[in-house]
């Protein structure tokens, strides 16, 4: 039996609980929660968990052999770090850290002092993701062209975090696990709608070694919310639309196909369009799919998919992303204010 602590009981941190509550692997001995209506709650909920104020006191319990923090964004790396060097197994939200130089050094902390770190990139554990990864290594798909996503709702509005932060986790996770490719190059632009200096949309797309190309549509300014994401394959054609309930992947017989030079007698490609089919895709909580596998890597039943390793990788991405997003926001207001000059001058 894992003795566990959770830090962390906002909006996440109620979804974590409840899985490992009822996760045979493990034993949920206490909660930590700076806010008194929410540790009211949790008290009421989970009547045996010792729920605390003060994360720390949590952490230096001798009781608890793994940490699960569930908190905002600019904690992460001090608690993690602080439970690592308590000897405790860290479950974090994702993503791991704030910054490239944070994450590196709490990969080479877990390192050293032997204990498993691991970042809850949830969508991994999903039915759809698992199948999207077997059609891809099966390759049915034929050589990835490309990835697009759409993942856009009416908010939530974040205090600490822009929309990239908060929403690219889960496509560059996805896109990682299935492609296993490196990026060469990253592009970004987005607008602040709502808060200075805090984009609201944002437009990604990045550059692969394998001449691959993934572009993520980000906003938390859309009317409707959607979860759309296609892959396109030089075999086939694939989309997978996390909101259908029913047929959540489509795999479409659908490509183009291109001549060699000398057999080509006009520079259009040849299109071929074929059959759709939806594979079943298995119905499960992936939460509990998430708490299994930390049961596991701790045991060494398993290798972690979503380690401190592959994590690094993400906040790497979400690092130049921001810098190129904060240049493509700093030109557009110059061009903008430029403009505006002008017309004050001609009085337009």
């Amino acid at each position: 039996m894992i003795r566990v602590g959770l830090i962390g009981y906002g909006y996440w941190g109620p979804n974590l609980l409840r899985n490992f509550a009822l996760a045979p692997q493990f034993q949920v001995v206490a909660l930590a929660e700076r806010k008194l209506e929410s540790r009211h709650n949790a008290s009421r909920n989970y009547s045996a968990v010792d729920v605390l104020e003060d994360a720390s006191e949590l952490i230096a319990r001798s009781d608890i052999d793994a940490v699960v923090i569930a908190t905002p964004l600019e904690t992460h790396f001090t608690l993690t770090r602080e439970a690592l060097n308590r000897g405790k197994h860290v479950l974090v939200e994702k993503p791991i850290s704030a910054s490239t130089a944070e994450a590196e050094e709490l990969v080479a902390l877990a390192r050293r002092v032997d204990r498993v770190l691991m970042v809850d990139h949830t969508f991994l554990f999903t039915g759809a993701v698992r199948a999207i990864r077997d059609v891809a290594k099966s390759g049915a798909l034929g050589k990835i062209c490309y990835f697009d996503s759409m993942r856009v709702n009416l908010g939530l509005f974040q205090p600490d975090v822009n929309c990239l932060w908060d929403l690219a986790p889960h496509d560059l996770s996805v896109i990682d696990y299935v492609l296993q490719d490196e990026i060469v190059a990253v592009e970004a632009s987005g607008y602040c709608h709502v808060n200075h200096n805090m984009p609201d949309m944002v437009y990604l797309t990045l550059h692969y070694a394998s001449d691959a190309i993934a572009h993520l549509n980000l906003s938390w300014m859309s009317p409707v919310k959607v979860r759309r994401f296609a892959i396109g394959g030089t075999r086939q054609m694939l989309i997978w639309d996390d909101l259908d309930h029913d047929q959540k992947i489509r795999i479409y017989n659908t490509g183009i196909e291109f001549h060699p030079d000398s057999e080509r007698v006009t520079i259009i490609p040849q299109y071929r369009i074929g059959d759709i089919y939806s594979p079943r895709v298995p119905q499960q909580e992936a939460l509990a799919g998430v708490v299994e596998h930390f049961a596991n890597v701790i045991s060494g039943k398993e290798r972690s998919i979503m380690d401190g390793e592959s994590a690094l990788k993400v906040v790497r991405v979400l690092e130049q992303a921001q810098k190129r997003l904060e240049a493509s926001l700093a030109a557009v207001a110059a061009r903008r204010e430029s403009r505006h000059a002008i017309d004050r001058k001609t009085g337009t």
